[in-house]
């Protein structure tokens, strides 16, 4: 596995050769910095952790996690993700480089929040009719209570929290990298709002 840690842009389009356009979500990808190694013999696996986005006051750190990385002898990082890759030392930098043009990845990230919402949007439900006389429009319907087993069923799709979970969205085409921008344009929309943190890898 190779990964990177970034920060959702936005969404653009640009153009290909034949002249068809691709919408296209752009991502501040790294640089990353590693910040510790995992190993079987210390930890039970292996893995590499990265650092993202360097913290400027020291003060909103906790006394653990400052008392890490001064015993690392790094700078602070905001973000910390482990990936299963191997073959990096303390101190290296993960760029965009990690990347081709082309390369088909996974992207991970938290979505966008949408609170409290009823069983049409949140359920894709279809609703009643909203003609003359109807008294039904947006409301779920019957959850079984009255009928056997005449309970609720676990799991039954009602209105409730939406959004803010994490998302994984496999086989995404990058169709561009800006290596001297740390830019990495990938095509489709990814989950979560502008400057959210978002994890692309490739198995």
């Amino acid at each position: 596995m190779k990964g990177i840690l970034g920060r959702k842009l936005g969404m653009t389009q640009i153009f290909a050769d034949n002249g068809k356009c691709i919408p296209v979500t752009v991502v501040e990808a790294g640089p990353c910095r590693v910040v510790r190694i995992r190993t079987v013999e210390k930890d039970g696996y292996e893995a590499t952790q990265l650092g993202f986005i360097e913290v400027n006051k020291k003060s909103s750190l906790s006394k653990p996690i400052e008392g890490f990385f001064k015993k690392a002898g790094l700078p602070a990082y905001k973000v910390l993700k482990e990936f299963k890759m191997s073959g990096y030392s303390v101190g290296d930098f993960i760029k965009t480089d990690l990347f081709s043009v082309g390369d088909v990845v996974s992207v991970s990230g938290i979505s966008k929040g949408k609170g409290f919402q009823g069983v049409v949007k949140r359920h894709k439900f279809r609703g009643g009719p909203a003609s003359h006389g109807s008294t039904f429009y947006r409301a779920p319907g019957s959850i079984g209570a009255s009928s056997f087993p005449s309970r609720v069923w676990k799991g039954m799709r009602m209105a409730g929290h939406m959004g803010n979970r994490r998302v994984t969205i496999k086989n995404l085409k990058i169709i561009d990298i800006k290596p001297d921008l740390n830019l990495i344009l990938i095509k489709g929309a990814l989950p979560g709002a502008q400057n959210a943190i978002i994890e692309i890898w490739k198995d």
